[in-house]
């Protein structure tokens, strides 16, 4: 897999890149600033961007921006956005306007690379990774009516295993039905719940596409996808 790096703290930035590279991740480039960033994207074609959402000048959500840039422009380049902070509002951002591979995590989380690897690997999968604390606030913000009042018995199943970090895989075996079943669900859920503004239209919810949040716990990284083939070879 080759990987681009952008943080405007260079220790982060040298720290996230050595952590990649120790685990056979090639870094294509690693740089400062969303502009350099989205050159160094254009350059190198990589399979995903590593992007801190705050990077100068206004050290706001510059990051952000450069992300959704990177998703309209080069479809085929996930994206990991990196905070320090939880903002649920940048993830609603985010996930509303591309919500297909791409991720949301605290910096707190990658310096686990365990956690990191699982990241890329879900968003290699085509799945979308959110940070399970965000995913708790972004349910639990206060609106005039209840949101969950509106889900299924079965909607709330799945919403509450999403909660817990499980696949799409590991909910259909745990619920005993189909994979393409468990998506239909979560399009539900993200529909009733106002996650997504225009599902129909976009075709964000394909059943190609996949929803999940990031692992709540540490675990050791298979190294392979479910095809028996890793996600992270190098393209030659």
């Amino acid at each position: 897999m080759r990987v681009v790096v952008a943080e405007d703290v260079m220790l982060t930035r040298e720290g996230i890149t050595r952590l990649l590279t120790d685990a056979g991740i090639d870094v294509a480039a690693a740089v400062d600033d969303a502009a350099a960033l989205l050159r160094a994207v254009r350059a190198t074609q990589p399979d995903a961007a590593i992007v801190d959402i705050r990077m100068p000048p206004t050290h706001t959500d510059e990051g952000l921006a450069a992300a959704q840039q990177i998703r309209a422009a080069h479809p085929g380049v996930s994206v990991l956005i990196l905070s320090q902070y939880i903002e649920p509002h940048y993830a609603m951002r985010l996930l509303e306007e591309h919500p297909v591979r791409v991720g949301y995590l605290l910096k707190e989380r990658v310096f686990d690379v365990a956690n990191l690897l699982d990241a890329l690997r879900r968003l290699a999968d085509g799945e979308t990774v959110v940070a399970p604390t965000i995913v708790a606030r972004l349910f639990t913000r206060k609106r005039h009516t209840d949101p969950l009042g509106q889900l299924t018995g079965r909607e709330r199943e799945v919403l509450a295993l999403v909660a817990e970090g499980l696949s799409n895989r590991a909910i259909a075996t745990r619920l005993f039905v189909t994979e393409r079943t468990v998506e239909a669900h979560v399009k539900q859920i993200f529909l009733k719940l106002g996650l997504s503004k225009t599902p129909a239209r976009t075709g964000a919810y394909s059943p190609s596409s996949r929803t999940c949040v990031a692992r709540p716990e540490p675990f050791l990284f298979p190294g392979h996808n479910v095809s028996g083939r890793s996600p992270f070879r190098r393209r030659a």
